[in-house]
């Protein structure tokens, strides 16, 4: 059996979702193929994520292609862009009704597979502090890190999460947008019509 296959039939939380207040069963989003341009890791899907099977196929990920400047197609083409998340399922709300994070056991279980198959990518988006802190290894703030994006570039972009909720960050940390965009999107292009 191929790894995405594996992956995709991976049941190793069905009781821990099961008692989440969505009470939903795994489904695995399972994003990459080999030899990628562009890797992105993430934290874990969303509901939304969860119902279509497609990732970032919600408000963060539109945020997030514009970011990127690369259109839908360009962005689920596999060939190209590979997007492997802390957690391939939708880890549920808790009782309140906010996001539970990525269950540790997905990525001790699958991500160094993942890594070994998908191989050395010439461009690198860590996105969130769950990403950022098993990826990079980074135990400061999401905002620390991003802002440290210098000492990763031009291989490895750290990135905060492109949720509508981090609107408020943005307008905080404006020199996201004016420094580390255009030097993030010149390299997308590079990355991309390189590998074309």
């Amino acid at each position: 059996m191929k790894l995405g296959q594996e992956i995709s039939a991976c049941v190793l939380c069905a009781d821990r979702f099961a008692a989440t207040k969505t009470a939903h069963r795994p489904r695995p989003v399972v994003w990459f193929g080999q030899r990628p341009r562009i890797l992105i890791l993430g934290q874990a899907p969303g509901l939304r994520v969860h119902e279509t099977g497609k990732p970032f196929w919600d408000k963060s990920g539109d945020r997030l292609r514009a970011w990127l400047e690369v259109g839908k197609d360009r962005f689920y083409d596999r060939e190209k862009i590979a997007i492997v998340p802390m957690a391939f399922c939708f880890p549920g709300y808790n009782a309140a009704g906010s996001d539970l994070p990525p269950p540790p056991i997905c990525a001790q279980t699958w991500h160094d597979r993942v890594m070994a198959q998908i191989g050395d990518v010439p461009l690198t988006l860590v996105i969130g502090g769950y990403a950022q802190r098993w990826h990079l290894n980074s135990h400061d703030s999401v905002t620390a890190t991003v802002a440290r994006w210098r000492d990763h570039a031009p291989r490895v972009f750290p990135l905060p999460h492109p949720s509508w909720r981090n609107t408020g960050w943005l307008k905080k940390n404006e020199w996201f947008e004016t420094q580390l965009l255009p030097a993030l999107q010149a390299r997308v292009k590079e990355v991309l019509d390189d590998g074309s």
